[in-house]
Parts: C-alpha cells; sequence; structure tokens
C-alpha cells in the first residue's frame, strides 16, 4: 500500500523566490491548457490527449516569447501539471458515466494565485539526503524529520499553505504492520456536545478549536475586510488570519490522529455509524459546530489505519434507530428530542444514558453481541429495513399502560 509522509522544510530567502516562480510556472501551465481544453468544447470538439497538451503549452510554448520563462524551472512539475490534469478529466468523465464510486466529481477549475500552491517531482528531480533534500533547479533545502522515510520515496510535492508555510509530501511504498489480534470491539457515538461516546461508556471531549478562539477570528476578518483588497496591508491581514486558521486546522487534525490511533490500538473491530455531514451542514444552527468537529475526517483517519494495522472498520446504515432502542431488552420507544440526555425504557424500566446506549446499539447493529443481555448476535438490519422501521419517517403508535 502507498502512504504520504509529510515534514516541514524551510527554504531560504532565494530558494522561495524559486519556488514562487515554480508554482507561478505549474499554475500558468494548467490554466493555460485548461482555457484551450474549454474553448475546444464550446466549438464541439474532442478534448485533445495529454501528449498534444505538453507538446503544445511546455515544447513550443517556451519558443514563444510569452512563455519563453518556463525554461527557468524544471520540466518535470510542468509535465506533472498536466498529468494530474488529464487525471482529472478522466475522473470528471468516469463520475459523468456512472462509474465512478462516491460523489459526482466536478470538472477541474482554473488555479488561482493566491491559494494554496503546489508542485509535484518524480524520480530524477529530487534526492533525499541526511539533513535536506535536494529539488531540480531550487537546490537543497532544509528539512525537518521528523520521523524516518520507511523506504525510497517514489515522488515528492512541494507545498506552501495559505500561512506562508512550506512542506514536502512523499509518496512511499510500504507494507500493513499488522498488530497483534485481539479480542475487543467498540461502537462509537459522535455527537456535538460529547464528541465520541464508546460502547464501554468512555466518552472523550473535542478540543472545539473554532469555539475557543471565535472571537480572535472574527477581529482578523474584520480587520482584512477594512484593508484595499491586493495591498500590502491586506496582504499581512491575510496572512496574519491564515495563520490562524492554520493552528485551529493543526490543533483539530492532531487530536483526530490521536483518537484514531487509540481506539485502532485498543480494539479489533471498530463500529461507526454512517452520518449523514454533507446534510447536516446545511442547517445554519449546527453547521459551525459540525464544522469544528471533523466527524467525517475521523472516519477517513480510522479507515485508513484500520487497512494499515489489519483491523476491522465497519460503518451501520444511518438509517439505524440507535438512539430509540433500548440496548437492554430490544424495546423501541420512538424518536427522543436532543434535549433528552436520559430515559427510562418502558418496557424493562432500564435507565439510559442517551449516548451509551446508542453507542452499545451501534456495537450490535455491527454484529457484536453483548456479553450482559446477549442480545443481538449477527443482527445486521439493511437499509430498507431500517427505512420501514424509522420512526421520523413513519408514524408509529404504541399502546402503553399504566398497570403493566
Amino acid at each position: 500500500m502507498k502512504a504520504r509522509y509529510r515534514y516541514r522544510i524551510y527554504p531560504t530567502d532565494a530558494q522561495q523566490i524559486l519556488l514562487s516562480k515554480l508554482f507561478g510556472c505549474v499554475r500558468v501551465v494548467w490554466n493555460d491548457a485548461l482555457t484551450h481544453c474549454l474553448a475546444e468544447y464550446r466549438t464541439g470538439n474532442k478534448k485533445p490527449s495529454g501528449a498534444d497538451l505538453q507538446k503544445l503549452f511546455i515544447t513550443q510554448a517556451k519558443k514563444t516569447v510569452e512563455r519563453e520563462w518556463l525554461s527557468e524551472v524544471s520540466n518535470i512539475p510542468l509535465q506533472q501539471s498536466l498529468n494530474d490534469l488529464e487525471q482529472a478529466y478522466q475522473n470528471f468523465f468516469k463520475s459523468c458515466k456512472k462509474e465512478r464510486k462516491g460523489k459526482p466529481v466536478r470538472p477541474p477549475k482554473l488555479k488561482k494565485r493566491r491559494a494554496a500552491q503546489s508542485a509535484r517531482f518524480r524520480k530524477g528531480g529530487f534526492k533525499v539526503c541526511q539533513t535536506s533534500v535536494y529539488l531540480a533547479k531550487i537546490g537543497q533545502v532544509e528539512i525537518v524529520w521528523s520521523r524516518a522515510l520507511p523506504a525510497e520515496p517514489s515522488s515528492v510535492t512541494v507545498l506552501r499553505d495559505a500561512a506562508g508555510r512550506y512542506f514536502v509530501s512523499f509518496v512511499v511504498e510500504i507494507q500493513p504492520s499488522h498488530l497483534p489480534k485481539i479480542d475487543n470491539a467498540v461502537g462509537v457515538d459522535l455527537g456535538i456536545t460529547t464528541f465520541a461516546t464508546l460502547s464501554t461508556g468512555e466518552k472523550v471531549d473535542a478540543p472545539k478549536p473554532l469555539k475557543k478562539r471565535i472571537g480572535r477570528l472574527r477581529r482578523l476578518s474584520k480587520n482584512l475586510s477594512r484593508k484595499t483588497r491586493y495591498s500590502k496591508r491586506y496582504e499581512v491581514a491575510r496572512k496574519r488570519k491564515a495563520k490562524l486558521q492554520a493552528k485551529l486546522k493543526d490543533t483539530r487534525t492532531d487530536f483526530l490522529h490521536k483518537l484514531s490511533t487509540k481506539l485502532i490500538r485498543e480494539n479489533q473491530t471498530i463500529i461507526l455509524e454512517d452520518l449523514n455531514v454533507s446534510g447536516m451542514l446545511k442547517n445554519r444552527k449546527l453547521s459551525r459546530a459540525i464544522s469544528d468537529l471533523g466527524w467525517r475526517q475521523l472516519r477517513t483517519f480510522l479507515e485508513g489505519k484500520a487497512e494499515k494495522y489489519g483491523r476491522t472498520f465497519t460503518v451501520i446504515s444511518r438509517w439505524e434507530p440507535t438512539s430509540q432502542t433500548c440496548s437492554c431488552c430490544g424495546f423501541r420507544g420512538g424518536k427522543l428530542d436532543l434535549s433528552i440526555r436520559e430515559w427510562i425504557c418502558l418496557n424493562c424500566e432500564s435507565t439510559h444514558d442517551r449516548d451509551v446506549n446508542a453507542a452499545i446499539n451501534i456495537k450490535v447493529a455491527g454484529g457484536h453481541s453483548e456479553t450482559q443481555n446477549e442480545r443481538g448476535g449477527k443482527r445486521q438490519s439493511t437499509a430498507k429495513v431500517a427505512v420501514s422501521c424509522e420512526a421520523s419517517t413513519h408514524q408509529e403508535f404504541i399502546q402503553l399502560s399504566l398497570f403493566d
């Protein structure tokens, strides 16, 4: 399997100028080729092949007066830029033909000058050294090795984020290192007040970096809006805001990495509930709180680490009534308001914490019965069955008696 290893680099002032030229050339080649493809589409012609685009916008463009400065940078990132454009179009075409799984892929867009920049080198354009990494026509760039590379990288991508930080990302072929098998299985219920509730009863709170620094972010945004667009002071204010946003992102990513690693190491099977995060973000009252948590990113980390370390990761249907069903007897009491955090089962009179009960039901729905009640077994309800039983979809009348 392939993995990415990312490290921070510290180019000198002269190297930063060379990297800016490289990013600009890569961006111009991409935009020129994409504009040509769009013009061909409007005239009814087919999209030119990748070889034709490289010949037209790299080889021949270097001979013109308008693009002769393309020769000042390495030719490898320019070729990789057009290869990425070709791959983006192939993904778009396959998505239109329903040959690609997942969400519909949009066509490629023009790259902006002030957005995050990147350039990719393949073998022959870079060399890994002990305290630095050599990039073609850039030189030896100082790098901080936070961990050793497990194998020889096949390519490296140089990145500059909106905050002005520089990184290199290596693609390495690695072998899955399976952890010793254990008997533990855990269900995880994700929420807003409590980020994750485990079926063991443990609750994990999120750092919520945006909520803690929302006042400072608002002040920086207000300060940025007062500046003349693209002036020197505007650029200073923009970078100040970008640094804060980068800090928020790093805090969230660090928390999600630590939590996902802990779950993978302590459990053989991790069961998660499929959440419609994109649909929840349309709720204007909860969108900021949900975005500050990173539910989808946790799922992505768990999927990758489960494959790497030989664990089992399962996602159950979003229509499972995990919050409505008693984890002791299986009685379904109906839909609960979000303000109700504890409830009593009308059948067995058991008192449940809403999140812990949901986490146990998620574990049961994933095919792992609880030893306390031996309920569930290999129970796996399909989406069709779950929809037909969903209280929020079909009205269900239950006759209750006070004397039973």
